[in-house]
C-alpha cells in the first residue's frame, strides 16, 4: 500500500436544497428560507451531523465545509467541532463547489479526498471505515453505493407520466457518498467535465468521463445513508439518528 500524506474530506454545502428547505422564514438567514443543511435533526443542524459522521474516523485529518459566499449559518452550526475548516467558496453547482474547495484546501495531488453530501447525516462509522480501507490501496478510488433492489421503470413523454419500459436491475448500483479519490485525479476529472460542458452529478461520474478506462471501486453502503431530499425524509432520518 502506498503511504499517504493526508486524508481530507470535503462537504459541499453551498446549495439551498429547495425540495426540503425549511418553509418557515429564518430571520438569521440571508435567504427567505433556511437551507436544508441547517434544518434541525434532534436539535442539531443536519450539516453538523454529517460532519460529525466524518470526524469519527481519526484518519481524516481535516473536514473542509464549502459554503456559499453569503452564508451566515455555518459558523454556529459547526461551532466547537475539531479538525473542521469552513470555506466560503460555494459555486453554482456541486462540481463547481468541489472544484473551488480543492483549490483552496491545500491538498497535494497525491492526497486522498473524500467528498460527502451534507444531506447524508446517517453515514455509519463502519461504512466510512470500509470505504477508506478499500480505497487506500486502490489505483483509482471508489464510492459508497447500494445495489438496486427495486424494479426500475423509464418514463415516456406526454403530459401524464406513463411507463416506457423496464430496466434490468442486475448490476445496477445507487451511488451514495462519501466518494474517495486522489486530489490530483479529482481536479483533472472536474476540469475535464467543466471544459466540455458535461453535467456530472457526483465525483465518480467525472472520473468515468475522463475516458481513460478508470473504474471507481464500489463499496457497499446502507439504507441509513440515504440522501435527505424531501420534507418527509427529515422525520425518518431523525428516527434513524435517535436509534443509532
Amino acid at each position: 500500500m502506498r503511504p499517504i500524506s493526508r486524508l481530507i474530506a470535503i462537504v459541499p454545502a453551498g446549495g439551498v436544497g429547495a425540495r426540503a428547505a425549511d418553509p418557515a422564514p429564518d430571520p438569521a438567514a440571508a435567504a427567505p428560507v433556511r437551507p436544508k443543511q441547517y434544518r434541525l435533526l434532534g436539535g442539531r443542524p443536519m450539516l453538523r451531523h454529517a460532519v460529525q459522521a466524518l470526524l469519527r474516523d481519526d484518519r481524516i485529518g481535516q473536514v473542509v465545509v464549502a459554503v456559499g459566499p453569503d452564508d451566515t449559518l455555518a459558523g454556529a452550526a459547526l461551532e466547537g467541532l475539531p479538525r473542521v475548516a469552513c470555506l466560503p467558496c460555494g459555486g453554482a453547482t456541486r462540481a463547481e463547489t468541489v472544484t473551488n474547495a480543492l483549490a483552496r484546501c491545500g491538498a497535494e495531488a497525491d492526497d486522498w479526498v473524500l467528498v460527502h453530501d451534507a444531506a447524508r447525516p446517517g453515514l455509519p462509522a463502519e461504512v466510512l471505515r470500509a470505504l477508506i480501507d478499500a480505497c487506500l490501496d486502490d489505483e483509482v478510488g471508489g464510492l459508497v453505493a447500494m445495489p438496486v433492489a427495486d424494479t426500475i421503470k423509464t418514463q415516456g413523454g406526454g403530459a401524464v407520466p406513463r411507463v416506457a419500459g423496464t430496466v434490468p436491475r442486475e448490476g445496477l448500483w445507487q451511488a451514495q457518498t462519501p466518494q474517495m479519490f486522489r486530489a490530483g485525479l479529482l481536479r483533472r476529472a472536474l476540469a475535464h467535465a467543466a471544459v466540455r460542458g458535461l453535467v456530472v452529478t457526483d465525483e465518480a461520474s467525472a472520473v468515468e468521463a475522463l475516458g481513460l478506462g478508470l473504474a471507481p471501486r464500489l463499496v457497499a453502503g446502507t439504507l441509513s445513508n440515504f440522501k435527505v431530499t424531501w420534507p418527509q425524509d427529515f422525520a425518518l432520518m431523525e428516527k434513524l439518528l435517535d436509534a443509532s
